[in-house]
């Protein structure tokens, strides 16, 4: 049988019918120097060959079967894989607006869905791997475990497997998708009878399409999957309203044991830390605009990946909820944040991840479109490699990710390497159009949090940082 998109890959890949909700992840990786070519070409084509995504397109398949990947005939790793030298002035700003581009550029879906450029000439002497990929590939954790295959803990580089053969793409036949999505069908109908959604598909569903009507009387996973799909009526921001398709990227810093000593010194995590910087920040923002600010929805990331998944794929799922941006004193707002967040991560309905996935695969576009450009915000964190790495010879200086908003006003991402927390921010500018403001408003907002572990107002950007 194919391979079919699970059903939270096919809802990130369905809802693009709308290009305000594109799933792109970009991210840059900060190298010390370029990097050998033909290494890197070789590490790629590697990669290539043990991850069968990498080489694999998405097609469609028979309702209500979901799309399927399928071997690309004429996969040509030179399109996916690329070298150019960095115009004037060759610094980080060029980098960032050569990132915001490829941000907003949709995929050629007759390919596999990544591309990934090596930007070399830089003004410091240094080099940056670009890199753009579908989010239906991966998720952000699957995606730190996909980079680890490409890094090299020492200059000189470790010891490859042997490549596997080349996959050879199968043709097919003219009822291939007829017995695909039988087959889908018989098998959906045994494997959702299991496990923890033995009972669920039911109430799933009548959650999701009559979520109000469905409370009354139902137990309390109904009520869960309620709080996790309901609809938004509007943003709680009064002034971060609009959404297009243009997009802003900046990047922040701070490091890791700081930020996390400031969650702790407050009663939480490094999480809750950083969700308190951000809506600091928001605070800010709002009051330079003469406007007051309450409580912000964010779509948040919860990782349900266990050491058994694959790194393709997403195993994770987006859980809304609102945190509160109108408390000025960073302790009581990390405080709050926590107390939020927590209740959020015992959510029953995140057992029903793929089966609520599935129900809103069918769900009008409409539908979908409504309840995600009304999100104020996207927050991510995600672990990334704590020890220094080499790619091909270059010393990795650092990474951050810019991950999509997926109709929310801004996407911010923390991406850890070794010490450091590399934050990037993604701006839609309909939403945001004085970014600049917005990028300082979050600045203070995560010094003002750092300085609870630090004792010291750090007002300047660290090195490195462009706002």
């Amino acid at each position: 049988m194919a391979e079919f998109l699970r059903n939270t890959d096919a809802f990130m890949w369905s809802m693009e019918s709308d290009p305000r909700l594109r799933s792109t992840i970009v991210s840059l990786v900060l190298l010390d120097r370029t990097p050998e070519w033909e290494r890197l070409v070789d590490r790629f084509d590697l990669l290539s060959r043990t991850m069968p995504m990498f080489r694999q397109r998405v097609t469609a398949s028979l309702v209500p079967a979901p799309p399927r990947w399928q071997f690309d005939p004429d996969f040509d790793l030179a399109f996916h894989l690329r070298r150019v030298t960095a115009p004037q002035p060759a610094d980080v700003d060029t980098l960032l607006e050569m990132a915001r581009v490829a941000a907003m550029a949709d995929f050629d879906r007759a390919r596999p869905l990544w591309e990934v450029t090596l930007i070399d000439g830089l003004a410091d002497g240094g080099a940056a791997l670009l890199c753009k990929l579908h989010h239906a590939l991966t998720d952000g954790i699957g995606a730190i475990q996909i980079a680890m295959t490409l890094y090299d803990r020492t200059e000189r580089g470790d010891e490859c497997p042997p490549k596997p053969s080349v996959p050879i793409p199968t043709s097919a036949g003219l009822l291939s998708g007829v017995r695909d999505m039988v087959a889908y069908d018989t098998g959906l109908a045994t494997s959702v009878v299991t496990a923890s959604v033995k009972a669920a598909p039911a109430f799933v569903v009548k959650g999701v399409r009559h979520p109000a009507g469905t409370l009354k009387g139902v137990g309390s996973a109904v009520a869960s999957i309620y709080r996790t799909v309901r609809p938004i009526s509007a943003p709680g921001s009064p002034i971060m309203r609009d959404r297009g398709k243009i997009r802003r990227l900046a990047t922040l810093s701070a490091r890791t044991d700081t930020l996390r000593r400031a969650g702790a010194i407050a009663g939480g995590s490094l999480n809750d830390a950083f969700i308190a910087a951000i809506t600091g920040g928001l605070r800010r923002y709002h009051e330079k605009h003469g406007e007051s600010v309450g409580n912000l929805s964010v779509s948040m990331p919860i990782s349900l990946r266990t050491p058994e998944d694959p790194a393709g794929g997403n195993r994770a799922t987006l859980m809304r909820f609102e945190v509160p941006a109108a408390i000025a004193d960073p302790v009581d707002r990390i405080r709050a944040t926590h107390d939020r967040t927590t209740k959020m991560r015992s959510e029953k309905s995140l057992s029903y991840t793929q089966a609520i996935a599935g129900v809103l695969n069918l769900m009008p576009r409409s539908y979908i479109g409504a309840a995600l450009r009304n999100v104020d915000f996207v927050a991510s964190d995600v672990p990334g490699i704590p020890v220094p790495v080499f790619l091909a010879g270059a010393a990795v200086r650092m990474q951050y990710a810019f991950a999509p908003t997926i109709g929310a006003a801004l996407n911010v991402t923390l991406l850890s390497y070794v010490d450091t927390c590399a934050i990037g921010i993604n701006v839609d500018t309909s939403a945001i159009p004085d970014h600049d403001v917005l990028f300082d408003c979050l600045a203070a907002g995560f010094d003002e949090v750092l300085a609870l572990a630090t004792g010291v107002w750090c007002g300047a950007p660290a090195a490195g940082d462009h706002r």
